[in-house]
């Protein structure tokens, strides 16, 4: 199965780290990121979890609930967390899905054949409240993911739902944003952006942060 932006997110009930847990009902109302790694007890995928878990307060203040997977057993993710709590001076605080059918790897299709025929690649998905896919990254084995720029997206896609902008190039909380091109009446435009904007060309108006 592949996935697209805008997709339901496939519900799933699977095991875990933290017991079983069905996807949808375990989001609730929250933004969720889930996200792969390739196995346990390998370097790059324990930095990067003992990094997610170190972000466990910015990814609460977006309402953004982060669940992972493998295709290791139960028992094999709680002794790695284990190591990753000891070398990454943390405590991992969110579940670890055990994907040992891969029925969760082939439902949001994380196996990669000519990658790697049984192991997931880096995949990662940013889930939004109405269950809808909203950002699909794929990262090869070798290189780990970058939490901050992750945490940049969800704050665009954040922003962008509340308001008629558009996040620029490289765009961090506070810059100035683009208002949508679709958005014409002047009045309307007053109305939203009462700090003004800059129309560097028509259809690039250039507005601060709404707030």
């Amino acid at each position: 199965m592949s996935l697209h932006l805008g997709d339901i997110a496939p519900d799933f009930q699977q095991d875990s780290s933290a017991g079983p847990i069905q996807f949808h009902e375990w989001l609730g109302d929250s933004w969720g990121v889930l996200f792969s790694h390739p196995a346990d007890f390998t370097p790059v995928c324990t930095t990067e979890l003992g990094l997610t878990a170190k972000l466990k307060n910015e990814f609460a203040k977006r309402n953004v609930k982060v669940i992972a997977l493998s295709v290791d057993p139960v028992e094999s993710h709680r002794k790695w967390i284990g190591d990753i709590n000891e070398t990454q001076d943390t405590q991992v605080n969110f579940p670890i899905i055990a994907d040992a059918d891969r029925k969760v790897s082939q439902l949001y299709d994380m196996i990669h054949p000519e990658a790697n025929a049984t192991l997931t690649v880096r995949s990662l998905f940013v889930i939004d409240p109405k269950k809808k896919v909203r950002l699909i990254i794929t990262y090869p084995a070798s290189t780990g993911r970058n939490f901050d720029e992750i945490l940049r997206v969800i704050d665009s896609l954040q922003l962008t739902d509340k308001h008629s902008v558009a996040t620029p190039g490289n765009w961090k909380q506070g810059d100035d944003v683009v208002i949508v091109p679709s958005l014409q009446d002047p009045e309307e435009i007053k109305r939203r952006f009462p700090a003004g904007y800059t129309a560097v060309k028509p259809y690039l108006r250039m507005t601060p942060q709404p707030r």
